[in-house]
Formats: structure tokens, C-alpha cells, sequence
């Protein structure tokens, strides 16, 4: 565990989860900092999504993660439009199904709940576009798989639309504190502890 490299950063919205370019403007990993060469993202964040993103060269890290059967739980902050109440979070407690390619594509039970605005968030920029005749609310959600942009579909299919994704945490894994583009270097043993992997 000692040979490998691992890092925690906050990527920041606009930046893809990846360190090579697809268009001359695109903003990657490697905008952040002078990773290792071999050292990759476990898992991914889409580029109009934020928060905690975990980069190692330790591929049986990557696979323990990855597997659909080790079910880790992942915890994200959501902005919506609109002001949910409790009935309206149901289908997503018991398990809701999104279309992904046209295809249907049944969800995991997830944890859902109401919340103020997380303390210490940074302000998104570009900023969030503001409609000041529709409210907007915050959730916590946490989720044992990770499909395409699973979230926005599930909020899409209960009819709360996401303005802003934050992943916060992936099990007991997260950042000192929530900074655009923020790199932290950790040990192995410390983020093998955190996501209780044995």
C-alpha cells in the first residue's frame, strides 16, 4: 500500500473527471496540479458536477470501489428547483427506476432528506442562473451505485429538477474542506479506513 499514490480533490464544476482534453477549452485534472503519471480517478464526476473526487494508481483500490457488490455508500448535496415535502421523496427511498440509452434501468433504495444549505460551500462559477419566481431547496442524498447521472434523473423523474451537484463524501472518505480545485495527498491507510475496505 505504501508504493501507491493517493489523492483527494474537489473538482471543480466545469472540469472533466479526466487529465485529456476533448476540445481546446475543455478544463481536465491536469489543470489542478502535476499528478503521477500512472495515478487515475476512481470513478467519475460529470463536468457540470462538483465535489470530492478520489485519484490513486492502486488498482485493487479502484476495483474494491468500482464493484457493484461492495456497495459503498456516496453522499451529495443537492441544489433543487422547487421545495419538495416528504410524500414527494418516497419513490426514491424505495428504489425508482431512470431511463439510461432508452432503456430501463431500476435504482437501489437511497437515502433522501431535506436539509438547509451545507455550511462552507463555495459559490458555483459560474454561478447558478437565478429565477426568482421559482424556489430552490437543498437535499442529501446518499447512493450504494453510481449510474450515469443518476441523481439529476432521479430528481428529474419525481419532478425536482438539479441546479447544483456536490458529491461530499464517499462513506467516511471527504475533504478538510470544500475548495474549487483543493488537492489533498493521503496515506493508504487512511483511505482504506475511511471507505472500509478490508
Amino acid at each position: 500500500m505504501s508504493d501507491f499514490s493517493y489523492f483527494l480533490v474537489y473538482k471543480p464544476f466545469g472540469y472533466l473527471s479526466q487529465f485529456t482534453r476533448e476540445a481546446p477549452d475543455h478544463r481536465t485534472l491536469a489543470d489542478l496540479h502535476s499528478f503521477p503519471p500512472d495515478v487515475y480517478p476512481v470513478g467519475r464526476l460529470d463536468a457540470d458536477s462538483e465535489g470530492l473526487l478520489l485519484l490513486t494508481n492502486d488498482k485493487s483500490l479502484n476495483a474494491k470501489l468500482l464493484s457493484p457488490k461492495n456497495k459503498h455508500w456516496r453522499k451529495y448535496w443537492v441544489q433543487v428547483e422547487g421545495i419538495p415535502e416528504e410524500k414527494d421523496l418516497l419513490p426514491i427511498q424505495k428504489g425508482i427506476s431512470v431511463t439510461i440509452q432508452g432503456k430501463n434501468h431500476p435504482c437501489l433504495p437511497a437515502r433522501i432528506q431535506i436539509i438547509q444549505e451545507p455550511s462552507g460551500i463555495p459559490d458555483r462559477d459560474p454561478p447558478i442562473r437565478e429565477r426568482k419566481n421559482i424556489p430552490v431547496s437543498w437535499l442529501e442524498i446518499s447512493l450504494q451505485e453510481g449510474k450515469n447521472r443518476q441523481v439529476r434523473k432521479m430528481m428529474a423523474a419525481i419532478g425536482y429538477p438539479v441546479l447544483r451537484l456536490i458529491r461530499a463524501s464517499i462513506e467516511d472518505l471527504s475533504l478538510s474542506s470544500q475548495v474549487p480545485g483543493r488537492v489533498e495527498r493521503r496515506s493508504g491507510k487512511e483511505i482504506y479506513r475511511a471507505l472500509k475496505i478490508v
